[in-house]
């Protein structure tokens, strides 16, 4: 709960700044300008999947054990090896992507128009590997205030220099606003990165091969099981671009950033503290058991009113994120929040894949449920159309929710506590309630009372159940006494 404060505060903040920058690209740029842009993230983010060798994950894992020790030579060895391969990683990304910018810029929008485009965002892929490094050492040295603090000022200062980019260029202002985007964050990772105490030491290539061999090795897995992910996901947009044009692309892209953004407060708990905190507990399985329950059962509390809540005002959050152009998004967003709750547990229980070192099973898990995760979209879209990827989401994630339960219990013994089913159901059932509000065509004052109601019901069940287990009124008693 005090990551997910931290990081939530900080997620609140980059929430308030997404809602800036969405309804300037929305009215400045239209579907039109966010489908380019889409497509040019999600290309490049393809070369970094496929050239990062999974650092930013499994890199973690090395650096926070050698904090732990206490051992300041240890330490900055570590720190020294992995910098040294996050600069070969992003030299190497960038000049894979300058060499294939016109085939990049074909595949992508079938012509050539956008090689220059590429050509100058290959630099984007050091910086952003550069930046990922500095944000991997806070995070294994425990420094979540300063890597917090990095986060929100890199979106504030980002904000603020990109959006009269696109107010004087429209379209011609998005690869000089992604630019500048990767290196305001680079900057400011560089400046809280150099607040830690690393002691200055020299390493050899060799021990940079030797020290770094067991990171790449658990890396490149990781790395390829995000390279998938990134193509599948290119492969969709490639599809509705094809299918339903850039428009479709920018719907999608629009649609499911609000959801990732705004439902991401758990999850951008997950990806700071709970995979070293069950990394450090993975020999005990006992241990293993409670701390994913813990996190699954939190994340379904925090969650729940969240979901209910946007789909009880979608149509007003699609309007105030974007415009009335994008409100034929919004059962398609309803479905995928829906499909949010599956992502919270089956994403509770996969980190114990990374946990264990199992690189190898977590790739294959990974690419199955990339493979049907890909076919339902394209059925999603083909029978359905937006709605239809809506719906597609939600499957996808009960599927993979059931894999990932099934493997962990068969290779680790894992298995959910009678308290967090009750509480999953609760959710889950006042989740369905809320839906099923909206598609019956509810009448509007009679939907809103409905939907506050079961908001206000899912609010005050979380509260009671997260009050058992931290006691909220003491800690916000001590906070007001401080």
């Amino acid at each position: 709960m005090k990551a997910t404060s931290i990081f939530g505060g900080v997620q609140a903040i980059n929430i308030i700044i997404s809602i800036v920058r969405s309804k300037f690209i929305a009215v400045l740029l239209g579907p039109a300008g966010i489908g380019i842009s889409g497509l040019l993230t999600a290309t490049t983010g393809i070369i970094t999947g496929l050239t990062n060798f999974g650092l930013g994950t499994s890199a973690v894992r090395d650096i926070s054990s050698a904090h732990q020790t206490g051992n300041t030579t240890r330490f900055a060895i570590i720190v020294k090896v992995f910098q040294r391969w996050v600069w070969i990683t992003g030299l190497l990304g960038l000049v894979i992507t300058l060499l294939c910018a016109p085939l990049l810029s074909y595949l992508s929008f079938g012509n050539w128009d956008y090689t220059l485009a590429f050509m100058a965002l290959s630099v984007t892929l050091l910086f952003n590997q550069l930046n990922s490094g500095q944000l991997v050492v806070l995070q294994g040295s425990r420094k979540l205030s300063f890597l917090a603090k990095a986060n929100v000022m890199g979106s504030i200062i980002g904000l603020c220099t990109t959006i009269p980019l696109y107010y004087l260029w429209g379209n011609k202002g998005i690869v000089p606003a992604l630019l500048i985007s990767s290196m305001v964050a680079l900057i400011i990772s560089t400046f809280f990165s150099r607040k830690i105490v690393i002691e200055k030491i020299k390493v050899s290539k060799v021990r940079v091969y030797a020290e770094g061999k067991f990171m790449i090795k658990m890396g490149i897995m990781i790395s390829l099981s995000g390279f998938i992910t990134l193509g599948f996901s290119y492969l969709v947009r490639l599809y509705l671009s094809h299918c339903g044009g850039i428009d479709s692309v920018g719907y999608y892209n629009a649609g499911f950033a609000i959801i990732n953004t705004y439902v991401g407060i758990i999850f951008a708990a997950m990806s700071t503290d709970y995979f070293p905190r069950l990394s450090s507990v993975v020999d005990n399985k006992t241990e293993v058991n409670t701390t994913i329950n813990q996190q699954a059962e939190i994340a379904f509390l925090i969650l729940g009113p969240v979901i209910i809540g946007f789909i009880v005002f979608i149509k007003w959050i699609v309007t105030l994120l974007y415009s009335k152009e994008f409100i034929v998004i919004d059962h398609m967003m309803i479905w995928a929040a829906y499909g949010m709750l599956f992502k919270a547990a089956s994403w509770a229980i996969a980190f114990l894949f990374l946990a264990k070192g199992a690189s190898t099973v977590f790739f294959w898990n990974e690419l199955i449920a990339n493979v049907y995760m890909l076919a339902l979209n394209i059925a999603g879209y083909y029978l359905g159309g937006l709605t239809g990827l809506g719906i597609s989401f939600m499957v996808s994630y009960l599927l993979y929710f059931l894999q990932v339960f099934l493997l962990t219990r068969y290779y680790y013994g894992f298995k959910f506590e009678a308290q967090f089913y009750k509480i999953a159901l609760i959710q889950f059932v006042l989740t369905s309630c809320c839906m099923l509000l909206v598609f019956l065509q509810v009448t509007t004052v009679m939907g809103y009372i409905l939907g506050c109601g079961i908001l206000c019901g899912s609010a005050v069940y979380s509260y009671y159940e997260m009050n058992k287990r931290i006691n909220i009124k003491e800690l916000v008693q001590k906070v007001l006494k401080r």
